[in-house]
């Protein structure tokens, strides 16, 4: 069997950091997906995934991502389901990471999405990229 899922998108808000009571860490954060059409209207839409990541890479990610950066997601998905204060059983469906690339600078995740979106990632600040002939694979 395979369940293995990768997403790219922004973070709806900061990270939560938690610690378990044995002292395991472990954030929760949401990624805003865009889907790969427009609607009727012709807007896009969005998916807004749950993501939990656990021990040393939920401390990075607390410390190191914030609201509107852009992010690339490698898990897999669970289920899972509680009993709420009503006693109405709720199901959730969310990604267990265990990588998570951070896909821009720090200074150009402002949470400004026009501002970042714009930005072209395969420049340097403007400055022209140098590339060497030895450096090309043919």
């Amino acid at each position: 069997m395979l369940n293995r899922v990768v997403l790219i998108g922004r973070l709806t808000r900061d990270p939560e950091l938690r610690y378990t009571p044995s002292g395991v860490a472990t954030t929760t954060f949401t990624l805003a997906v865009d889907r790969p059409f427009t609607n009727q209207s012709g807007e896009r839409e969005a998916d807004f995934i749950p993501v939990v990541t656990w021990r040393q890479l939920a401390e990075t990610c607390a410390n190191y991502l914030r609201k509107g950066r852009l992010a690339a997601v490698e898990g897999r998905i669970q289920t899972r389901h509680y009993e709420n204060n009503e006693g109405k059983r709720v199901y959730v469906t969310e990604v267990i990471a265990d990588n998570v690339r951070f896909l821009e600078s720090a200074n150009q995740g402002n949470g400004s999405r026009s501002n970042s979106t714009n930005q072209d990632p395969f420049t340097d600040d403007g400055k022209p990229i140098d590339i060497n002939n030895d450096d090309l694979p043919f």
